[in-house]
């Protein structure tokens, strides 16, 4: 089985953070600032990315501790998904990769998101199905190398045979260092083209599926 990893903000979806601040600076009242003090920090948000909160409650509960505001979480999600407007383009490229094996995401996101994927980024269901995982799912966050073995290690694949895309680079290094082939995203055209490449290696062609 061939397996296909995508990344998710800025790869399958525009993710604007901005958009999400000011979302939450009305909810809260807190200024941007503030907002990064008390949360999106190596202890908040990074921490959750990397497994540091069990559950979506666990997340909420630690996140409006922190904040000192009681966010609901309807709201919270909501605020998350009003920065998110999907690429139609590179998720074509994910349906052709569907066409061809197994495909699973990974994106750098808690427990929160990660409940709540479906509501945020609806056009994935179709095609990833259960296979909508955050990198809190794994207790690392990328470019940790042990997220990517992780990863391979719930699909019972070889490095060789799993294909991995994201807009950051450092990220890309993570999952080269375990001998997974990465490819840095920059157009849909491309990510599309590398995911043909790869298919051809291991003798698929155009039109398989």
């Amino acid at each position: 089985m061939l397996l296909f990893i995508f990344d998710m903000d800025e790869v399958l979806y525009g993710y604007n953070w901005r958009t999400r601040m000011a979302g939450m600076t009305e909810l809260t009242g807190l200024s941007l600032e503030q907002l990064r003090e008390r949360w999106w920090h190596a202890d908040g948000e990074l921490a959750a990315e990397a497994g540091g909160f069990p559950t979506a409650d666990a997340y909420l509960k630690a996140f409006n501790d922190a904040i000192g505001v009681e966010v609901a979480e309807a709201d919270w999600v909501r605020v998350r998904g009003s920065a998110m407007e999907p690429w139609r383009d590179s998720i074509a490229a994910v349906e052709r990769a569907a066409e061809i094996g197994r495909v699973t995401l990974l994106t750098n996101n808690g427990p929160l998101t990660g409940k709540h994927l479906p509501r945020i980024a609806p056009d994935l269901v179709p095609l990833f199905g259960d296979h909508l995982f955050t990198s809190s799912d794994y207790g690392a966050r990328k470019p940790d190398p042990n997220v990517f073995l992780a990863v391979l290690d719930r699909y019972g694949v070889e490095p060789e045979d799993a294909f991995f895309t994201d807009d950051m680079r450092d990220n890309i290094a993570g999952a080269r260092s375990v001998g997974i082939t990465a490819h840095h995203f920059t157009t849909p055209s491309a990510l599309f083209e590398a995911i043909e490449s790869f298919a051809a290696e291991r003798g698929i062609t155009q039109g398989a599926g």
